[in-house]
């Protein structure tokens, strides 16, 4: 197994995500939040001297964590490409091949079919910016955007074969997705999985505490060659989600166990994604 994670969740800081990472001996970060600024915004210059850090302490940016494509339909969807552009430079200069994006979010309430076709245009331009740069784009599914439900994931990668997927438990069941049948339905395109769980209600709890399904579903993608995953907490209510989540939105964080720091619950969430795979068959 090979273990990332959103590292900004213990730290706004580059520095501290390092120590994080280091404290519970992961392979390197899924990189979202760098020094107060989301990674699709900073600098060539910057994403240089992250590369060096990380270099130092024999870390690897595994991957992108992006906001491509959680943008809503009315945006200008011109300086969306723009910013791919440059997080694609971002890409190569930290060494990964893989940006994590999203597809479009939707008016809520809406039928996301009325959307299809202007999601799928806007999906094929994200596609057309990476062709040809050594950069591969990874849907997640997520919530309120076209792609939260499996059937419209499966929609996005029948339509783009070059596409690649994320699996995010904890994201299905806050949609009311039963995360075996969508594993069954996408898991031939799931390249990687975020680890997060969730109850019912939506609250985000540790793995292996939710109706995520989590251990089934590693398992099965573990016994089909998979080994990568990063972990994302989600249980604190770290600085970096004020701009992640939807405007006006409900978080659902904190609602199931308290914790003190940052720090605190980032380790909690790795210490249960460990202690979960040391109980299971497919350790």
């Amino acid at each position: 197994m090979n273990l990332y994670a959103f590292a900004d969740e213990a730290s706004t800081w580059i520095d501290r995500q390092i120590e994080a990472m280091e404290r519970n001996h992961l392979k390197g970060v899924e990189l979202r939040g760098v020094d107060e600024v989301n990674v699709s915004d900073i600098s060539i210059e910057k994403a240089a001297e992250v590369r060096k850090k990380l270099d130092g302490h024999g870390l690897i940016t595994w991957s992108i964590g992006s906001p491509i494509g959680k943008i809503k339909l009315e945006n200008d969807f011109g300086a969306e490409l723009d910013r791919l552009k440059h997080t694609v430079e971002v890409a190569n200069i930290l060494g990964t091949d893989k940006i994590r994006m999203f597809s479009i979010r939707l008016p809520k309430g809406e039928d996301p079919s009325i959307y299809r076709n202007e999601v799928i245009d806007r999906v094929g331009a994200y596609l057309d910016v990476v062709e040809g740069s050594g950069v591969c784009l990874y849907h997640e599914n997520e919530k309120g955007i076209y792609g939260d439900s499996a059937e419209r994931c499966r929609d996005l990668f029948d339509v783009f074969p070059k596409l690649r997927g994320i699996f995010d438990p904890a994201n299905f069941v806050q949609c009311g997705v039963d995360t075996l049948k969508a594993w069954a339905m996408l898991k031939d395109r799931i390249s990687y999985m975020h680890i997060k769980d969730a109850l019912p209600n939506g609250f985000v709890v540790p793995a292996g505490e939710g109706d995520g399904h989590v251990a089934e579903i590693v398992g099965e993608f573990i016994a089909k060659g998979g080994a990568d995953f990063t972990i994302e907490p989600h249980l604190y209510t770290f600085d970096a989600l004020k701009t992640i989540e939807e405007k006006g939105g409900e978080t659902l964080l904190g609602q199931v166990r308290a914790f003190e720091t940052a720090d605190e619950a980032f380790d909690f969430a790795c210490s249960a994604f460990r202690k979960l795979a040391e109980d299971q068959a497919w350790k």
